[in-house]
């Protein structure tokens, strides 16, 4: 009995050491929220892992899935025990709301050879239109229709520049209370086609959004 036991221990032992050496790359979190401050051009997020195997493991490729994320890495192999780490670096450019990333990392190791980071970043929004686009039909009444802007809070903004593609077109702003203002859109005449596009900006800088209005004709309005 005590020889059979022995064999089981060696053989317990043996499958446990083989699982050391095939084990290889152990992540911390293969996925990251980011919640980037308003305004902020980029949101950045660390994937850290360690090598927990025996044998070095080189790494052959790391990949992004857009263009407007970036990955870097500092090493091209790890050693056993060794830590690294990719950054993943989102450009987040007029992008609003939830944005979701992928780091595809490609390395030698036959347990694991590749693993997928996956990166959200929630970008807040610093304008919204309530809507985004007003028309008149033809020969409509040239009164003027409101677009309704909810301000984010973080903004801290008393007051907004809209300016117009076209003197076709003219506008006014009134706050309406806590971070929202109106903007009234008035064509001064509605006897032809015509459009704008409107660009509405924080008083105190930050990225512009767009609003359109236009006059058409009843067919196009239609459609």
């Amino acid at each position: 009995m005590k020889i059979k036991s022995l064999e089981i221990i060696v053989i317990l032992s043996a499958l446990a050491l083989t699982d050391t050496c095939r084990a290889g790359l152990q992540w911390e979190q293969t996925q990251i929220e980011l919640h980037p401050a308003l305004g902020a051009a980029t949101a950045v997020g660390t994937f850290k892992y360690k090598n927990t195997g025996g044998s070095v493991i080189h790494f052959k490729s790391v990949t992004t899935s857009c263009g407007c994320t970036t990955a870097a890495r500092k090493k091209d192999e790890v050693a056993p025990g060794e830590t690294g780490e990719i950054t993943a670096t989102f450009k987040v450019g007029t992008s609003t709301g939830v944005q979701q990333k992928t780091v595809r990392v490609e390395t030698d190791d036959t347990a694991a050879p590749v693993t997928v980071l996956a990166l959200r970043a929630i970008i807040p929004q610093m304008l919204e239109l309530r809507p985004s686009f007003v028309y008149w039909e033809d020969s409509e009444p040239a009164k003027p229709k409101t677009i309704i802007v909810k301000a984010a809070k973080e903004l801290h903004t008393d007051s907004l520049k809209v300016s117009s593609s076209s003197n076709e077109f003219t506008t006014s702003v009134s706050s309406t209370g806590q971070n929202e203002f109106k903007i009234e859109v008035q064509p001064r005449d509605t006897s032809h086609p015509v459009s704008a596009v409107l660009t509405v900006q924080p008083d105190s800088g930050g990225k512009p959004i767009y609003a359109t209005a236009r006059v058409v004709n009843p067919t196009i309005s239609a459609q």
